[in-house]
């Protein structure tokens, strides 16, 4: 009986170990020295092994670890791409093809799964040979006659090619090469009914789009990832098939992530991409989805296997600093010290503290005077405030200055506006005679010698300018706008405001 168990588990062990990969290719005429086998991976490629030693064609690819499932292509020494094909249970693999047609003689030897996605490439590609050559079918008809025969030629060919393509994915549904193609595929209605007006319903045929987008995709199923077709599927829905709203898209994101097995590596990869994707979103407010990514992933740890957790404590602190100044949410206040009280409060000695400790003292020791010589943002009273933050030595903002000084002489003209101008440095004499040669006196022009605001941190200041748009209660209404973009807001909120006063 002993015997029997050892002999079992020794069989089972060499078994184990004898797991890996052996890919061999012929390819004829190949004249590579080396030839890599990479993979996909979401949006990104990479090179799984190298064959270093090609001779005639002969290429092998061998390793003691199995490959990761999914889709895989072989790339010349001169980044010549070759073919795709399946790496999946069976990582045995042997193919054979011609370089004078490489598509019309790939044949795969030991893999049907391989033999029939070759068999659907051939197919598809003999297609687009045919659509290549319809225009050329035309020589010597009339124009007239010329564009009849090569709509229907091509309302033929086109026919032919979907029906294939569906019939295709009915005998294959349910193995990984049906999974893998139907990512191409598109979910059209094909019966549009009609509007109000006669012409096809446009909203019909969205709904149908969106509500069949994900149709016959496992998200349970990590091989998806290393294909060419889901990284692209994913960036056209969240881009450009759901509404661009904060709010939906973070919706659409849960409902994705509910699809997924916790912890998988779809899982993992779809979180990596949508975080950083929306914290660096230059779309104005979609900082907010990365906000709320944050709060229901990361700050639960449901990001755990993601980030580390020193990365993910410097992700929710940077959060932190987000949220307060997310569309829609009351600007934080600023006690600031404009030019003229600027001499009272030098002369107590801010201008010369050294170190925070000095300040410190400085602030305490002076409290009861400085309270009365605060400019701050909440007690400007205007419909609109623009909160520019700058520097003088900003080569930016020497140019956007002047600008802004154009832009508010024309708007003060029309709308009640101020204008709330942050230096963010501290060198005063330096601020006050830019302010004096630019004639910059119509702004409010503020700075913090006394060192309370936090003011980088407070309005996520990491470059100069950076211009908020406020409105009179404070709301941030836009924020990181260009000189440009000011007066086109102000124009915008006010005509919206007007349009929904009518409705009143």
């Amino acid at each position: 009986m002993k015997k029997s168990i050892v002999l079992f588990l020794a069989f089972t062990c060499s078994f184990c170990f004898s797991q890996g990969y052996d890919i061999k290719v012929n390819i004829k005429g190949a004249k590579d020295s080396m030839v890599f086998l990479a993979k996909y991976n979401f949006d990104k490629q990479y090179i799984s092994d190298t064959c270093k030693k090609v001779k005639n064609g002969a290429i092998t690819f061998k390793g003691k670890k199995p490959l990761d499932k999914g889709v895989y292509f072989l790339v010349s020494q001169d980044k010549v791409r070759y073919f795709d094909f399946f790496v999946n249970e069976n990582q045995k693999l042997t193919f054979a093809s011609d370089i004078s047609d490489m598509v019309n003689s790939l044949k795969s030897l030991d893999s049907k799964e391989n033999e029939n996605f070759f068999n659907y490439i051939k197919f598809i590609s003999q297609k687009n040979l045919e659509f290549g050559k319809v225009k050329g079918e035309t020589k010597g008809m009339s124009k007239a006659d010329s564009s009849k025969y090569v709509t229907e030629k091509m309302k033929t060919l086109n026919e032919t090619v979907m029906k294939f393509d569906t019939d295709f994915l009915k005998t294959h549904a349910g193995t990984f090469l049906g999974d893998v193609l139907n990512l191409k595929t598109e979910k059209e209605l094909k019966d549009v009914p009609k509007a109000s007006n006669g012409r096809p319903d446009s909203a019909a045929q969205y709904k149908y789009y969106k509500t069949h987008f994900w149709e016959g995709v496992n998200f349970k199923d990590d091989r998806l990832l290393r294909t060419p077709f889901f990284a692209d599927r994913v960036k056209r829905y969240f881009d450009r098939v759901i509404l661009q709203l904060p709010d939906t898209i973070s919706a659409e994101i849960d409902r994705t992530m509910a699809q997924c097995v916790p912890g998988s590596e779809m899982y993992k990869f779809l979180l990596a991409y949508f975080m950083p994707n929306y914290e660096q979103s230059k779309i104005m407010g979609f900082d907010r989805v990365f906000c709320n990514l944050v709060d229901k992933y990361v700050r639960t740890g449901l990001a755990k296997g993601v980030y580390d957790e020193k990365t993910a404590e410097k992700i929710i602190e940077r959060v932190d600093i987000l949220k307060p100044l997310l569309l829609g949410s009351q600007a934080p206040d600023l006690l600031m010290i404009d030019t003229i009280n600027s001499k009272a409060v030098n002369k107590m000695g801010f201008d010369t503290a050294k170190t925070s400790q000095s300040v410190t003292k400085l602030y305490y020791d002076n409290i009861q005077k400085l309270t009365g010589l605060y400019t701050t943002l909440y007690s400007l009273k205007a419909k609109y405030t623009v909160l520019v933050f700058w520097d003088v030595d900003c080569g930016h903002c020497k140019t956007e200055m002047p600008k802004l000084k154009d832009a508010y002489a024309e708007l003060k003209k029309k709308y009640d506006v101020k204008i709330f101008c942050v230096y963010t440095q501290h060198e005063y004499d330096k601020w006050r005679k830019y302010l004096i040669e630019n004639k910059l006196s119509d702004f409010i022009n503020v700075w913090d010698p006394i060192h309370i605001n936090n003011i980088k941190t407070k309005y996520d200041i990491f470059s100069t300018p950076v211009i908020y748009l406020l409105d009179s209660n404070k709301i941030i209404k836009a924020k990181r706008l260009s000189v440009e973009q000011v007066p086109e807001l102000i124009k915008a909120f006010d005509a919206q405001e007007k349009a929904q006063e009518k409705k009143k």
